[in-house]
């Protein structure tokens, strides 16, 4: 065989290859999500049988695919009311440092009991992974690399724990947290609480003893495993996190088993007092004695006044749904590039004077989707975050999955930012026709289209939307106050021909 074959039969054997691992073995019931043959590793999550590369038919991403094997059924059944409440909460963990959940389902089908749940893939891989390659290259880890990814971590970490009741995330590790290509920070294994302390007995695997795993041993606090899971626990592995990512690895000195010698070791090689501090107060063997998430957001180390270029974008963010596409780049055209944006005067020297010129488009774009992304959370101001214990009435319940029957129809998580109406009478004078263009947060574009009475209720209308899933109950009143505006405009004067709300 000459060289060129060789080749050709190299690349038809990957291209084989490729096409197997894509090969779709199964698909969820209502056909949104489709399980593939390639398997994936998000992190250590004890309990979980596989974890394999699936798609998402609707928005055209790959999302993961995590079974949970029961090893009974009818201990399945036991624990089914406790397992639809966990994942019905988990469902409303929403922050952008954290790994999305999508969507979960029973299946008990034949002989098998399990739980399949989708969640966000996270591409990029881990932040050990990330270390282990920066040390290779014999880099030392950038303070502000360090500061910002400590921020984001607490970010998450205070929100979960700020929840009602207090969601103790009890895996957090160097393998649970993952890092995109643009800096942003994500954990997962959130649902890791789930397995462990509400069903590892029923669960297939060695859930009850993953504390016995050497090479994560030192993430854990003393009192882990000895009573109720609090949030100091967290505290401490996130301590153990941070001189991670510090010192890029703590030497195990060829043990499997990190030794407390070897974390004190690598706490006193940092030269920055600031960040020894920060790491050990973490890690003290009196969990009374840990801060939280929400105090370490305030240590020397990492608080900052925000600068009020970051508390604009913020702001603009959270209210962009009242702004029309195209807005920022409309009104940045509009400036005269030579025009004074600010001036700082001083009394005894001359003053400094900020020109639109000194400002790229380009990177107030990129800054405005960083911000969005959650890479400059603003954490310091936030307090009380709650997490809803119950499902809204219209939310449908989730079945198990007895027959291929299709699945109830699923709530809509994603936020309209941009609303368009357009109200137009009928020939016969006694109703209108209403198109209402509803823009999503992911860019998808909804038009909906229906004939509306003089009785008819903004509320009610709004209410609908969300019952068949056209937009999430969050959105509810803020829908319904618009259309009740556009409305009682339209039945008390001339012909409305268009509104809008972002």
């Amino acid at each position: 065989m000459t060289m060129s074959e060789e080749n050709i039969s190299g690349c038809r054997g990957k291209e084989e290859e490729s096409e197997d691992e894509s090969e779709i073995l199964e698909e969820s019931p209502c056909g949104r999500w489709q399980k593939r043959k390639e398997q994936v590793s998000q992190g250590n999550v004890p309990g979980i049988e596989t974890a394999s590369l699936a798609m998402d038919t609707e928005e055209g991403v790959e999302v993961v695919w995590n079974e949970v094997q029961f090893s009974d059924k009818k201990v399945f059944k036991s624990h089914e009311d406790r397992m639809r409440e966990m994942f019905e909460s988990l469902m409303h963990v929403d922050h952008p440092n954290i790994v999305k959940f999508h969507k979960y389902w029973l299946d008990t089908r034949e002989s098998r009991a399990r739980v399949i749940f989708i969640t966000e893939y996270m591409s990029s891989g881990s932040l050990k992974q990330f270390l282990k390659k920066t040390k290779k290259n014999h880099k030392t880890m950038n303070v502000k690399a360090w500061k910002r990814w400590c921020t984001q971590i607490l970010s998450a970490l205070s929100y979960l724990h700020s929840c009602h009741p207090p969601i103790v995330h009890g895996n957090l590790t160097c393998d649970t947290i993952f890092i995109q290509h643009n800096g942003l920070i994500k954990i997962g294994s959130v649902w890791h609480r789930l397995f462990v302390n509400v069903f590892p007995e029923a669960i297939y695997g060695n859930v009850q003893h993953h504390r016995d795993d050497e090479t994560n041993q030192h993430y854990f606090a003393p009192e882990y495993g000895l009573a109720e899971d609090v949030c100091s626990i967290d505290i401490f592995a996130f301590g153990i996190c941070t001189l991670e990512m510090a010192v890029l690895e703590i030497q195990a000195n060829g043990d499997t088993v990190v030794s407390k010698e070897a974390i004190t070791n690598a706490a006193q090689s940092l030269d920055d007092p600031l960040i020894k501090e920060f790491t050990q107060s973490c890690v003290r063997m009196d969990a009374k004695k840990r801060p939280t998430a929400h105090d370490l957001l305030f240590h020397r180390v990492l608080f900052e006044v925000h600068s009020l270029k970051l508390l604009a974008a913020h702001c603009f963010i959270n209210y962009q749904y009242q702004l029309h596409d195209n807005c920022l780049e409309e009104k940045t055209r509009t400036f005269d590039p030579n025009g004074v944006m600010a001036e700082i005067k001083h009394g005894d020297r001359p003053g400094v004077e900020i020109k639109y010129s000194n400002v790229s488009p380009l990177e107030l774009d990129k800054f405005l989707e960083d911000v969005k992304n959650g890479i400059y959370p603003l954490m310091n101001f936030q307090r009380g975050l709650t997490m809803p214990r119950t499902l809204s009435i219209f939310q449908e319940r989730m079945e198990t999955v007895k027959t291929p029957s299709p699945e109830p129809q699923e709530m809509e998580t994603r936020k309209v930012v941009q609303m368009h109406c357009n109200l137009e009478f009928t020939e016969e004078g006694t109703r209108s026709h209403l198109s209402l263009l509803l823009k999503m947060d992911d860019k998808l574009q909804r038009q909906l289209n229906c004939d509306v009475l003089p009785t008819d209720s903004s509320k009610d209308l709004a209410s609908e939307l969300v019952h068949f899933a056209f937009i999430s109950e969050e959105d509810c009143d803020k829908l319904a106050g618009f259309l009740e505006d556009a409305l009682c405009k339209h039945w008390a004067g001339p012909p409305l021909e268009e509104s809008s709300l972002a």
